[in-house]
C-alpha cells in the first residue's frame, strides 16, 4: 500500500470568517496555514484564493501573491482549483493555469451543489482538459455523481492523456449530489480504471465517514475548512492543520505513514520539485 496523500483545502469559495474564524483568506494567512499542515503530514494543498474583503476570486494576481507565500515556506504540491465559485464564467476559471501550477482541479459533469447548480458542459470541460494537457498541468478530476467518471474517461479517450496516470477526487456529501455513504464511496471506487490513483473527500457531517471509509480501502483523503468547519460535532476545528493532524494520526495506528511533498510526487508521478 503507498503511503498516506493528505490533501488539504483549505480555503474554498463558500466558507466565510464569520462562519470559521480560522479560515485563511489573505496570502500571508495563507502560506503560514499551507506549512503548519505540511508539518502534521498533508502533501497537497487544494487553492482557492480571496480578495481582501473576502469574496472569492480566480484573478490569477492573487493567486499568484498566495502561491509565493507558500513557496517561502514549504514544498507542498499546490493543486490550483478551476472550480471558482457559482456563477463564474469559464474564463474568470481559468486564470490560475496561466501560473502552470503542478494540479489542478476538473469537475467533469454538472452538478446540484445545493441551491445551485454547479455548471460543466462537454464544451467547457474539453476546453479545460486541453488547456491543462498543453501547459502541463495535471487534472485531479472531481466526482461529485457516478456519471462523472465516464465523461472523464471519455475525454482522455478524445483528447489523449494528460499524464502518466489519472488522478481523481471523490467528493461526496454536497447537498443535491452524491450522499458520503460508506457504500457510495465503495461504488465509485469500484469504477475507476486500474492504475489510478484517488482521494475522497466528505462535506460537512460526511467528513469522517468518507475518511474511513477511503483509509479503509486504501485510499488518500482531503480534509480541509472548504469542506467541512467543524472537529466534532458542533465543535469548530481549531484550522486545516488539525483536521489534517487527525487524519494523520488515525492512519498512523493503522500502520500507515504519510507521503511527504516529494514522495507524493513520486506516486502521482508528477516531475520533481524544483526549487
Amino acid at each position: 500500500m503507498d503511503k498516506l496523500i493528505i490533501t488539504v483545502a483549505g480555503v474554498g469559495a463558500e466558507t466565510t470568517k464569520e462562519a470559521q474564524p480560522a479560515l485563511p483568506v489573505t496570502a500571508q494567512e495563507i502560506g503560514e496555514d499551507a506549512a503548519r499542515c505540511r508539518e502534521v503530514g498533508a502533501s497537497i494543498y487544494h487553492l482557492h484564493v480571496r480578495r481582501p474583503d473576502g469574496t472569492p476570486t480566480q484573478d490569477k494576481d492573487v493567486f499568484a501573491a498566495a502561491i509565493a507565500e507558500i513557496r517561502k515556506r514549504t514544498d507542498i504540491i499546490i493543486q490550483t482549483s478551476t472550480g471558482g465559485a457559482m456563477g463564474m464564467t469559464a474564463d474568470e476559471r481559468l486564470q490560475p493555469l496561466e501560473l502552470n501550477p503542478e494540479m489542478a482541479s476538473l469537475t467533469t459533469g454538472t452538478a446540484n451543489f445545493g441551491d445551485d447548480v454547479f455548471f460543466n458542459d462537454k464544451a467547457l470541460m474539453q476546453e479545460f482538459y486541453r488547456r491543462m494537457q498543453t501547459k502541463g498541468v495535471r487534472p485531479e478530476f472531481e466526482i461529485f455523481e457516478a456519471g462523472q467518471i465516464d465523461n472523464a474517461l471519455r475525454l482522455v479517450k478524445e483528447n489523449g492523456p494528460a499524464g502518466p496516470l489519472m488522478h481523481w477526487d471523490l467528493v461526496l456529501g454536497v447537498p443535491g449530489s452524491m450522499s458520503g455513504e460508506p457504500r457510495n464511496v465503495v461504488f465509485l471506487v469500484d469504477r475507476l480504471p486500474a492504475g489510478s490513483t484517488w482521494t475522497a473527500t466528505g462535506i460537512g457531517r460526511w467528513h469522517m465517514p468518507v475518511t474511513m471509509t477511503a483509509l479503509a480501502l486504501g485510499g488518500n483523503v482531503r480534509v480541509g475548512l472548504e469542506d467541512n468547519i467543524f472537529y466534532h460535532k458542533g465543535v469548530l476545528a481549531e484550522g486545516n492543520a488539525q483536521l489534517a493532524a487527525r487524519v494523520a494520526r488515525i492512519a498512523a495506528e493503522w500502520g500507515r505513514e504519510c507521503a511527504t511533498p516529494d514522495e507524493a510526487r513520486r506516486i502521482l508521478k508528477l516531475a520533481p520539485y524544483d526549487k
